[in-house]
């Protein structure tokens, strides 16, 4: 689908959601504009997307209520998650005009970033799937950020010829570190960490503001993506987790990827 396109999409959705502020909670027009939309997301990005659990995960009700809660407060948390799916799908239209090369193209999962992102989602299941191997073979098994690279790698070899490992970064509050995976032709810096008991999801987050404001200044990384592999789910609220570190005034692009979601 061309960029054009996907963005014509998008934009009659978030129109057709602004006018639904005005109707009855859940109407039938409701349910349909959600179905239509979420239908959108998956021809133009695709069903492993983050972009879909992004829409999914709003609410559109009170998650905590009473037999004393208005029809109005209802209506109110109707509106803010109406709201809410306007904003998410403004930024898929941004994300568009940002990675797009502005050429037609069967579809937009071919755009490099999306395809770390499949990767990512998908590394778990590759992952296990390793566990089973004919006759009881020796495998890789995923114990540290180490094997997690390692894996990582391979499943990048597969769709990129230009991966640098180990590129120092410049130096940040007078320390530099090295990066995990550089894919220099398309300004993409690929992070790794793998969740352990030792590693709190505060402490987590603490470290990947710090990784984020070095790769601020390299000068070949224009995104940054965190993933973050958490096979035993320690990280309680992922989605939370993921945006918050999103959420930063620079320049440089930042998506992180926790996976799997339990």
């Amino acid at each position: 689908m061309e960029a054009s396109r996907a963005i014509e999409i998008l934009e009659r959705q978030r129109k057709t959601g602004r006018q639904l502020q005005n109707v009855e909670m859940f109407s039938p027009e409701f349910k349909k504009w959600s179905r239509d939309t979420e239908i959108a997301l998956e021809r133009i990005f695709s069903t492993e997307s983050r972009n879909i659990s992004d829409f999914n995960e709003i609410s559109y009700s009170l998650s905590v209520f009473t037999s004393g809660t208005t029809d109005a407060e209802f209506q109110r948390a109707y509106v803010r998650g109406l709201e809410e799916a306007d904003a998410v799908l403004a930024s898929m239209i941004d994300e568009i005009r940002e990675y797009s090369t502005g050429e037609p193209s069967e579809n937009l999962v071919a755009d490099s970033l999306n395809l770390v992102e499949r990767i990512c989602l998908r590394f778990h299941t590759a992952a296990r799937q390793l566990r089973s191997r004919h006759a009881e073979r020796t495998t890789i098994a995923i114990e540290d950020e180490y094997d997690v690279q390692d894996l990582l790698h391979g499943f990048l070899r597969l769709h990129f010829d230009d991966i640098r490992a180990e590129e120092w970064t410049p130096s940040y509050a007078g320390r530099s570190s090295r990066v995990d995976f550089l894919l220099k032709n398309e300004g993409i810096v690929v992070e790794v960490k793998k969740t352990r008991s030792s590693l709190s999801a505060g402490k987590l987050g603490e470290e990947l503001i710090v990784d984020r404001a070095r790769y601020d200044v390299h000068p070949d990384c224009k995104t940054l993506i965190c993933f973050i592999y958490d096979p035993e789910g320690r990280i309680g609220n992922p989605v939370g987790l993921e945006r918050d570190l999103e959420t930063h005034s620079g320049d440089l692009k930042v998506r992180v990827i926790v996976a799997p979601k339990s």
